[in-house]
């Protein structure tokens, strides 16, 4: 069985938990209030293996289905598990220090760990690799990543959708700094000449 099959099943089985457990829900979610005033720092993990709903859920577990076991596999297991931890945790602490001394706040969901997994995958094949939004508008990946990254910029200014677009832009920039910090110094120009070689480039 894969790490990422592992994670789905561990994510999915906290989530069912949670919803079933209203202590449990609202215990595991990232509440800056309660990190700073009472010290739960778990909540920067049990955060990421609880999700809002089914559809939250399924998007995020389908995404990580996807691009999990191709970087693991060019990672390794170890530093994969790594990256997908640290990347919940890290996509966390800008929402963490805007809103700490904000009660009602709270956010969960694996966003920041997948969008590091995903954008780690974009440095390792640009262009090899298609995404497709709703399984209809295709694109190569760093297409994708420069979308994402203005979209997730402006709506995380609007804040008024109750998803945490903070996670997934500062989880996305965290899978591409570990990647290339992690990976040989030949990733990067790897990249720029596969975007360059791309024929819909010119």
């Amino acid at each position: 069985m894969s790490i990422t099959i592992i994670l789905i099943i561990i994510t999915v089985a906290c989530s069912l938990y949670a919803w079933n457990n209203e202590s449990v829900y609202s215990g595991w979610m990232l509440n800056p209030y309660m990190i700073s005033n009472k010290k739960q720092y778990y909540r920067f993990i049990t955060s990421g293996f609880i999700h809002a709903d089914y559809m939250h859920l399924f998007f995020n577990m389908l995404s990580l289905f996807f691009f999990g076991d191709l970087l693991a596999a060019k990672m390794g297991v170890v530093e994969f598990v790594l990256l997908y931890l640290s990347a919940i945790v890290v996509s966390d602490l800008p929402s963490y220090f805007k809103n700490r001394n904000n009660h009602r706040y709270n956010s969960l969901g694996a966003s920041g760990g997948v969008s590091a997994v995903i954008f780690g995958c974009i440095l390792y094949e640009p262009v090899g690799m298609n995404i497709c939004i709703f399984f209809a508008l295709c694109m190569p990946g760093f297409i994708y990543a420069i979308l994402f990254l203005i979209y997730s910029y402006f709506m995380g200014k609007r804040a008024g959708d109750h998803i945490n677009h903070d996670a997934h832009l500062y989880g996305a920039l965290f899978g591409v700094v570990f990647v290339l910090l992690e990976g040989d110094g030949n990733i990067l120009q790897n990249f720029f000449q596969e975007i360059v070689r791309w024929p819909g480039l010119f």
